[in-house]
């Protein structure tokens, strides 16, 4: 039980590492000018996409040690040898997905940290920790399938877990800005007023994204029927998931509707501090829950929907 709780936690790490990385980079891409991406919030969001990336490959490592451990039988880490390794590196899809994970983190470290055209950056590092981020779908039921059913379920699964990421890391880009909105100039707080205000569509996109490829995972996993929600631990985690997820949405409208528009109207008198404390809260609070969802995912991956 104790390992059980342990690959949790890690697949927690990993689901929040990945997806910082991934959301913060495509927030730089989507949100921030291209003069913008050159400022210091610009460079703090690139750094922070390069430390998310290399922490990533640390995970990574980690859970590869792990499964060795668990696919092999041995009794300690001891007594795991290369030819272990291999065989999961280069003989399972789950090997050659690892595989690219760690390049693909590799180069978003280069990328991150070498001088370079501030938009492409963000591109380009957009793309590789998603690709990054994708991998994490052969570590779940988003692998359990194969043939056509297999592919579909890839796709849908990789397609949650890039919304989810866009979602987190916005959150994050959006608290750095409001962080350091309460000791930097005005600049800053109409960076944060801006993106805020016109998150709208975006979030949009992700919340839409997430509904559909969330109902098509669950029908895939746990067939059509509703009795595994009320049956399994699987299905009452999976409906403690959604009620998180209905309190982000919650958070989510009051920022958008009051207190981005509040942020907004203060801009024009100067006195921004109490909106920017008001706004900081509730993005701390959604942050939370997000974490709390991720938990539930990782618990979720390792669990069976009939209950076995």
């Amino acid at each position: 039980m104790a390992e059980d709780w342990f690959t949790i936690v890690l697949r927690l790490a990993l689901y929040l590492d990945m997806a910082a990385a991934f959301g913060v980079a495509m927030f730089g891409v989507y949100a921030l000018g291209h003069d913008e991406r050159s400022l210091a919030i610009g460079r703090c969001y690139r750094i922070c996409v390069g430390a998310f990336s290399a922490f990533g490959i640390g995970l990574s490592v980690v859970s590869m040690t792990v499964l060795a451990k668990a696919m092999s039988g041995a009794q300690t880490y001891a007594e795991l040898s290369t030819h272990i390794f291999e065989m999961l590196i280069t003989g399972t899809h789950m090997g050659l997905a690892w595989c690219i994970r760690i390049l693909a983190l590799a180069l978003c470290i280069l990328i991150a940290f070498v001088k370079f055209n501030p938009t492409l950056r963000f591109v380009a590092m957009s793309g590789s920790s998603g690709v990054a981020l994708a991998t994490l779908a052969w570590s779940g039921h988003g692998a359990m399938d194969d043939g056509m059913r297999g592919y579909i379920h890839l796709a849908s699964d990789i397609s949650h877990l890039w919304a989810a990421g866009a979602w987190v890391g916005a959150l994050l880009a959006f608290l750095i800005l409001a962080v350091t909105s309460a000791n930097k100039a005005s600049n800053t707080v109409a960076i944060l007023s801006r993106t805020s205000n016109g998150f709208a569509q975006v979030g949009t996109l992700i919340v839409v994204v997430l509904g559909i490829s969330g109902v098509l995972n669950y029908v895939l996993i746990a067939g059509p029927s509703l009795d595994p929600l009320v049956s399994t631990l699987y299905g009452q985690l999976l409906l403690g998931k959604l009620m998180l997820v209905l309190g982000m949405l919650a958070l989510a409208a009051a920022n958008r509707f009051r207190l981005s528009p509040s942020l907004e109207a203060s801009l024009t008198s100067g006195n921004h501090a109490q909106a920017v404390a008001k706004l900081r809260q509730s993005l701390f609070m959604e942050a939370t829950l997000a974490v709390l969802v991720l938990a539930s995912v990782a618990w979720l991956g390792i669990l069976s929907p009939k209950g076995i």
